[in-house]
């Protein structure tokens, strides 16, 4: 599946984060991933430019070149986002919150969570997406000439429910059980036997068009993939 939905491509704020369309897919796979809810404010971070100008479009702010912040602007929502050393960290104030702990079973002031994302399920691919770069790591396996894609995260819940998202991706990308990593939070792969060619191109493609996307990791997916391969996989992005 593309980003081929006319709303995943225009640069303005969307009038309902809770609507489901490529890029509240996108965004709500980056806030459950690397990001968290309060009653009265949406919290996401990213370490890469591209996906943090996705998502100040999303969320209405615009970025002023000479100090690299993001400054609220007119729209439907009260949102800034601000570039620390190592991280933008954009927040969304208002009724965001709430409505999306109700709709979508996202945790809240530090409570359990549910993970309802059935709404987002014709926009999969972009909704794993945001998954894979706020929690999930890409690596290349000298030892084994292969592709390691795993994600980690202090919610074994969410973990879960990622694995139920890729069962039912396509193609099929199988997963290793979970397990718990040496500091106290939950991880899983992709299984040994997952076409990771194809699930690179699955999960970014359209990307180009929409702009909902990291740079820095979609270009480390694609090199990795490269090299297990031997071969170009540059329409990947498209």
């Amino acid at each position: 599946m593309s980003d081929t939905n006319p709303e995943s491509t225009t640069r303005e704020p969307v009038d309902d984060l809770l609507a489901a369309t490529a890029r509240t897919a996108y965004f709500w796979g980056r806030v459950v991933g690397d990001g968290e809810l309060t009653r009265d404010c949406v919290t996401v971070r990213t370490e890469d430019e591209t996906s943090a100008d996705a998502l100040a479009a999303i969320a209405g702010a615009s970025r002023t070149s000479h100090d690299h912040q993001m400054t609220a602007r007119e729209s439907a929502h009260d949102a800034s986002i601000v570039r620390f050393e190592d991280e933008y960290e954009l927040q969304v104030f208002g009724a965001s919150a709430d409505r999306a702990s109700a709709a979508l079973g996202l945790p809240i002031d530090g409570q359990r969570g549910g993970y309802r994302f059935d709404t987002f399920s014709a926009y999969r691919p972009q909704l794993v997406r945001g998954l894979l770069e706020a929690c999930g790591t890409v690596c290349f396996r000298e030892s084994s000439g292969s592709v390691g894609v795993s994600f980690v995260h202090d919610d074994e819940a969410l973990l879960r429910t990622v694995q139920s998202l890729l069962d039912a991706a396509e193609p099929d990308a199988p997963t290793d059980a979970l397990s718990e990593t040496s500091s106290g939070g939950h991880w899983f792969g992709l299984a040994e036997d997952a076409d990771t060619a194809s699930f690179a191109r699955w999960v970014y493609a359209g990307s180009d068009n929409s702009k909902l996307y990291s740079a820095e990791r979609r270009q480390k997916l694609r090199r990795s993939v490269e090299r297990a391969t031997g071969s170009e996989v540059g329409e990947l992005s498209r």
